[in-house]
This record gives structure tokens, sequence and C-alpha cells, in this order.
């Protein structure tokens, strides 16, 4: 397969796009991934933000965090029976309403100074985003053909990575420059800017023409190519592997860049400000722009199990050696964390027919490992510091590698069922004519018989 990876079998119902209309499509799929990158990117400056103007510990920052990436555990499962019944554009809509409700949030939250209203906020705006990411990775994946399925996603994410470099950006000219230094007054109007384009995106997924995904037409798809599978979806070992393997993934994902600014500024090699800007260069989006070809020419599995490879033994590197080597080590750590989401996505939501929305849910539910791994992180970065602490994360990235050596193993196998399903369809037609001549035979000698038994009566 060119991809590399299993298509997720899901298939868009309805009348069929033109180019253009399928290329208008994704670009406001697309437009979804920035948003939720634009917010995530923030919260890790916050993260830091909190720590010196509430001066509370590494540790309690971290509620952020866990307020944030719960939030995905609360409301995944919710978003994805929301949009078996009620359809994905509608999905879309609620997870805009409740992204801009939380945005708007942060205002009365900056202004009254209460570090409660930011942990609440966060929690809004990421049930918000966990609805839209439930719907938007399985729009990525269906506007086109299955097989490209792991490059559109990747494609897609793409625009979470321009995102997570531009956030940086904005809050270290706003959050930590001159008079803001010491002031919350630039995050009311940061986070007044991220209601806005939800305002606008919400407009534009209301008259925009998208197609739906439908659960009949899946199961049509996998019967068609001879492949059906009615087991449950707990029982599905690669989609049940998926979710842990995502848990493990965002958590150390999260940890990672929640720690940052703390890893460049406790030991004094960077002011807070500039340490923001080296975070932003860390999440340039050309890593991911550069890596996600490669599932154009190699297996999905095995681009995973490389850069597992790479995110693994770069974060502990980091935490053995600190200090500007170490900052060198999180820059390939994040070149490494490119393709992992969308791929492992794509690869635990393969061959579920009916199951695909549901699916969906519960591997977004796995994005709440970043709602874990922090606060063990802050725990322990309190305790010793900030640098060793990166081990946890070193765990959590090698998750990754044992699932896209299994996944590589399961690939090779369902590829052989759906060739021999597809060899034993092809059978079919030539014994269905040989049953019809030996039905035509029988039904001459019936007829023959009633003639003889007729002219018999007759005499």
């Amino acid at each position: 397969m060119a991809g590399g990876a299993v298509s997720t079998g899901a298939v868009a119902a309805g009348p069929q796009l033109t180019k253009r209309e399928r290329i208008f499509a994704f670009a406001l799929v697309a437009s979804l991934f920035f948003a939720w990158g634009l917010s995530y990117s923030f919260i890790d400056v916050l993260n830091k933000k909190a720590q010196s103007f509430f001066s509370i510990t590494k540790l309690k920052s971290t509620m952020l965090q866990v307020a944030y990436f719960g939030a995905y555990l609360v409301m995944s499962i919710p978003a994805s029976m929301f949009a078996t019944r009620f359809g994905y554009r509608k999905g879309v809509l609620l997870g805009l309403g409740l992204y801009v409700v939380g945005a708007l949030g942060f205002w009365p939250s900056a202004h009254y100074e209460k570090y409660v209203g930011f942990v609440v906020s966060a929690f809004v705006i990421a049930s918000g985003l966990a609805t839209l990411e439930t719907m938007a990775n399985s729009y990525a994946s269906v506007l086109g053909s299955p097989e490209g399925a792991a490059f559109r996603l990747n494609a897609a994410q793409s625009f979470n990575g321009l995102a997570t470099f531009i956030g940086p950006q904005i809050a270290s000219h706003t959050f930590f420059g001159g008079k803001n230094a010491n002031s919350l007054g630039a995050v009311q109007f940061v986070y007044l800017g991220v209601a806005c384009f939800g305002v606008a995106l919400f407009a534009l997924f209301c008259f925009a023409k998208l197609p739906e995904i439908s659960e009949a037409a899946i199961e049509e798809q996998q019967e068609a190519s001879g492949l059906v599978d009615e087991r449950p979806l707990w029982k599905r070992k690669h989609t049940i592997f998926g979710f842990i393997t995502q848990f493990c993934y965002v958590g150390a994902q999260v940890s990672t860049a929640s720690f940052v600014m703390n890893f460049l500024t406790d030991r004094g090699l960077y002011t807070e400000e500039k340490a923001s800007q080296i975070f932003s260069y860390m999440q340039l989006t050309f890593a991911r722009i550069l890596s996600t070809p490669l599932l154009k020419f190699f297996p999905a599995p095995l681009v995973l199990v490389a850069y597992g490879i790479m995110t693994s033994v770069f974060s502990l590197v980091a935490a053995l050696t600190g200090g500007k080597t170490g900052m060198a080590c999180l820059f390939l750590v994040f070149w490494g964390e490119s393709v992992i989401y969308p791929t492992t996505f794509t690869l635990a939501t393969s061959n579920l027919g009916i199951h695909t929305k549901r699916g969906a849910g519960l591997l977004c539910m796995g994005v709440a490992g970043g709602a874990l791994f922090p606060p063990l992180q802050g725990l322990w970065a309190d305790a010793k510091n900030t640098d060793i602490s990166y081990i946890i994360n070193a765990v959590g990235f090698a998750v990754v590698i044992a699932y896209g050596i299994g996944m590589f193993f399961y690939n090779r196998r369902m590829a052989k069922k759906i060739a021999d399903a597809s060899l034993y369809v092809n059978t079919l037609p030539a014994t269905g004519m040989q049953q019809d001549e030996k039905d035509a035979a029988s039904l001459e000698k019936v007829e023959v018989d009633d003639v003889h038994y007729e002219n018999t009566v007759r005499v």
C-alpha cells in the first residue's frame, strides 16, 4: 500500500463533492487543526506564566494541563455518540461553540486574577477541542481515497504544527514582554482573539458544503471487500492497544512541552521571553511537512517505530545531560513527535466498520494522558530538578515503539486476509454460473417429466 497504513474504512455519504469543493472542505478541516494547535501552545506557555504570576509550584501549575487534557477523557465518547446521532457537522458546531465560550472565560479570570478561573476555562475550551478532534480526524480521513487517509491526516496535522510555532511567538511578545511581564492584561486580549477566530470558523461551517460519514456505507464497503468482522469494539486489539499507545504518547508529548520553559530557564540559560521564542522554534512545522511524505514510501508502522525510537532516546539523553546539549536533544524530540499522533490514530481506527466513530472517540480519549504525565513530571521536578524528570517522557515514548512493531505484523496479517477474501469472492461468479446451469438442466428435466405425466393421463 502506498500510504503504508490500512484504511480506516470510513467513507463519505451523500452527493459527491467536486475537486474544488473537496479542497475547500479539507481547508476548513485543516483550520480546526490550526485552532486547537494554537490553543494548546498557549496553555504550555501559560503554565510558566502562572508559576511566576501566582507564585505556585510546578506541580500546581500543571492543573492547567490536568483540566485541559482531562476534558478529552470526559468529552471524547459523548462527542462520538453525538456525531452518531446528529452527524459530524453538528458535532463540529458544538465543538466550536464550547471553544468560543472557553476562550471568552479567560477574560474575567485574568481580570480578577483567579487561577481557578484559568483552570475552568482551560477545561471548557478543551471540551470543545475534544469534540472537534473526534470529528476532524475522521473528516480528514474520508475526503479522498481510503489509501491516502494516513497522508491526508498528517497533512492536516501540519496546520496544527504551524499553530504550535506561532502560539509561543505571540506569547513571548505578549505574556512576558515589557509591561505585561507582571500583569495578565495581555492574556485577556490574546484569548479574545482566539474566541473571534472560533466565531469565524463557526460561521463558515454553518454554510459550507461538507460530506457526511455514513456507518451503513462503511459496512457496505467492508462487505464488498470480503472483510466482515462482527466483533465488538472492545475485542479489536489493534484499537485497544492504540488507545493505550495514544494515552502514553500524548502524556509524554504534553509533559515534554509543559516543562520546556523550566528546562530553559531554571539554570539561567535564557530569560522567559527568549525561552518562549526557542520553544516556538522547537515546534517548527517543517518537521511534519518533511516527515509526512515518508508515509508514501514506507509502511506507516515502520515510520512509527523509527520516530518512537527518536523521541524516546533523545528524551533520555536530554534528561541525563541538560544544558545546551539537552536543549539540542529536545529539538530532535519535537521533530520525532511530528507524525506519531496522526499515524497512530489512522492505524488504530483501521478496519472498524460500523465502529469507526466510536473507535475515533476512544482514540481521542487517549489524549487524556496529557492530564497524568505532567503532574508526575512536576512532582519529580519539584523534588529533584527539571532535567532528570524527562526520564518519565522517555518511558512514555517507548510504548510507541512496541505498538509500531505490533501493527507491522497486524497489517501484514490483515492484508493476507483481504487478499484471501478477494480471491474467494472472485471465484464466486464461476461457481454461480455452474450452479445456474445445473438449476436450468434440472428445470428442463422437471418440465419433460411433467409433459410425459400429462400425456400418460390423457391416454
